[in-house]
């Protein structure tokens, strides 16, 4: 809004008395410049309405009053302080000042529409789940086949609307894998939406595992942000990209403003998530920003890239996967159930064996720092 605010007020003023008082305005056509004022506005946003939102969501008594996973299995001997009742569904506050942000300094296109579009629609499947949660007595939430049919129906909207835009479909028939120059595959569109389709739903499902421990997932997604904020800028400047040899997508350098934006609005959703949180940012945040990362790998033509710099996400996703299969198999196999791991997500694993709260956060923040200097590597070793 304030891009076409502002070359509209200078285009008005061109060649009259007043240009010279009104040339500034040509800094709203730089990307770094809107970005910058997207992040301060998210977390600022974030600062302001934070307070609000808390209270508002106490009133509303939509706190955690269930015990959570590790309390649940006991043994936490790490676990000191109580989470029942802080409140949860503090996704509105980082989704709502992202959207904000993002409409005021992004200069709209249909990459920049269609991932707050996105972004909207899982936030809103996220509250779903989150208030089923607070108001159903056993606390399941939503069935995830729902949650499944709803992110994948998604994500193939997605998938499709890209392979039946002719200036787009190569992000569709087209496989790009990191350290590569060129597509290893193309011609392949079946693929190409599966991978889709995998990268949208795994994505935002990994997050969501994540989301466990206080300011877990919202920091291990600043970080994976930060990649994409640079991804993002290089994909859609054709000089840096022809020189660096990465897809250039026209148009997706808007989406380092919307990036920044969810840096503003996450760091600001820190400051009452760090611990001990103030609120949960539930499934309305999980959903939307693990989501929100998948279509921006997809529409950057990097989805393996989101492999690498969302290694901490992988991990997480990945334990519960092998301690689900696992536990099934060697129950069929040998009437009892056997474990891999002492508890899922994996962050919970390390709780059990006598890690504090803090201790793994702030490890698993380090190592998610690896990851994404790895991911960013793959920019210069093809």
């Amino acid at each position: 809004m304030l891009f076409y605010l502002s070359q509209y007020v200078h285009d008005r003023v061109a060649e009259t008395e007043w240009a010279d008082y009104f040339s500034y305005l040509r800094v709203f056509r730089y990307i770094t410049f809107r970005s910058a004022g997207a992040a301060i506005t998210a977390l600022v946003l974030s600062w302001v309405m934070g307070p609000r939102v808390i209270a508002w969501l106490k009133e509303l008594k939509f706190g955690q009053n269930y015990a959570d996973k590790a309390e649940e299995t006991g043994g936490m001997a790490a676990r000191v302080l109580d989470k029942k009742g802080t409140p949860t569904m503090g996704g509105v506050l980082i989704v709502t000042a992202m959207d904000l942000s993002a409409l005021l300094w992004a200069q709209w296109n249909e990459l920049v529409v269609l991932t707050l579009l996105s972004l909207v629609v899982l936030a809103g499947l996220g509250f779903y789940d989150d208030y089923a949660k607070v108001t159903q007595q056993n606390n399941r939430g939503a069935k995830s086949y729902v949650k499944l049919c709803v992110q994948t129906l998604l994500a193939l909207v997605i998938g499709g609307w890209l392979f039946l835009l002719p200036a787009r479909s190569q992000l569709i028939t087209e496989i790009m894998v990191p350290f590569f120059k060129y597509p290893v595959l193309t011609g392949v569109a079946g693929l190409g939406l599966a991978l889709t389709v995998v990268t949208i739903v795994g994505s935002s499902n990994a997050v969501n595992l994540t989301d466990g421990l206080d300011g877990l997932a919202i920091g291990c997604t600043l970080i994976v942000t930060t990649v994409f904020l640079i991804l993002t800028y290089i994909a859609g400047n054709t000089v840096i990209a022809t020189y660096l040899q990465v897809p250039y997508v026209a148009g997706a350098g808007e989406l380092t403003v919307f990036c920044a934006a969810m840096l503003g609005a996450g760091l600001g959703f820190l400051w009452f998530n760090c611990h001990p949180a103030q609120v949960f940012m539930g499934d309305t945040g999980s959903l939307a920003l693990g989501g929100a990362l998948g279509i921006m790998a997809v529409l950057i033509h990097q989805p393996f890239v989101l492999l690498i710099a969302g290694g901490v996400f992988v991990a997480e996703a990945v334990s519960v996967l092998c301690q689900t299969g696992w536990y099934k198999y060697t129950r069929l196999r040998y009437g009892t159930g056997r474990r891999i791991f002492l508890m899922a997500p994996l962050h919970h694993h390390f709780e059990k064996k006598g890690w504090y709260e803090s201790q793994v956060v702030t490890r698993f923040y380090i190592l998610c720092v690896l990851c994404a200097v790895v991911a960013l590597s793959t920019l210069k070793l093809r």
